[in-house]
């Protein structure tokens, strides 16, 4: 049964009011609902001049690629990489970097953290370049650098607690050099135990990106990649991310 309501003069008053409210909601909830959905994202990126990008001329190296990638591949809001690399860096480097409070604020707020570290480490150990390999040196370099890295992962982890931390393992330069190759695979040996320690925090392999590869096609020089090499890290990193799919 219908019950028929008569409709006074003040509900004709009224109803532009409910309707004009009604509207004022529905228009605050598409706006936020765009404003959620282009929530801008941020990934913070520690490192040396790899990181930094040396050898690409007009861009960022593998940081640059990646984030046009990752912008093109997800469309949950733009995402962003800060880049933290610095040319000559070494792992206590990152540590000074870290000591500085707009920097540990910029990786707190991160949605992504990637750390590549661990090139000029290696390098300076020996002397400077890695010719004559001195086993020794070698071996306390990467006990320094060990503990410095841990140190780095233990203050961005403080800093963040939730967003995934990428920790980038070293290529052999050098492939032909068995020598090199073995304290390139024990190095990142320590990098994948490290990484296992912590909630959040993958390794991710480089270590063959350039297998087959041109030197003349793919580097700058002799250590840096150019920009065809930067693209082949990129690619790698993004394939090789289970928590880039995972959080972004």
């Amino acid at each position: 049964m219908f019950i028929l309501v008569p409709i006074t003069g003040r509900d004709f008053q009224m109803r532009p009011v409910f309707y004009a409210i009604l509207g004022i909601f529905a228009v605050s909830a598409l706006l936020g609902w765009a404003h959620y959905e282009s929530k801008e994202r941020t990934i913070v990126a520690f490192g040396d001049s790899l990181t930094y990008g040396l050898g690409d001329k007009g861009d960022e190296g593998y940081v640059d690629k990646l984030e046009s990638v990752l912008n093109q591949k997800y469309e949950t809001g733009p995402i962003e990489i800060a880049n933290y690399g610095i040319v000559g860096q070494e792992t206590n480097g990152i540590l000074n970097q870290l000591e500085n409070p707009e920097t540990r604020e910029e990786a707190s707020k991160a949605d992504g953290m990637i750390v590549f570290i661990g090139t000029n480490d290696l390098i300076n150990s020996n002397g400077g370049d890695l010719d004559n390999l001195q086993e020794a040196k070698i071996h306390e370099g990467k006990e320094d650098y060990r503990r410095n890295l841990t140190s780095i992962l233990n203050t961005l982890r403080e800093e963040n607690h939730s967003a995934p931390i990428h920790l980038i393992g070293l290529y052999n330069p050098y492939p032909g050099s068995s020598e090199i190759e073995r304290h390139i695979d024990q190095w990142n040996d320590l990098n994948k135990k490290l990484a296992a320690e912590y909630e959040g925090i993958e390794f991710i392999p480089l270590n063959g990106v350039f297998k087959n590869k041109s030197k003349e096609e793919y580097f700058s020089d002799s250590l840096h990649p150019n920009e065809k090499g930067y693209k082949l890290i990129a690619w790698r990193i993004l394939n090789g991310s289970r928590l880039f799919r995972e959080s972004l």
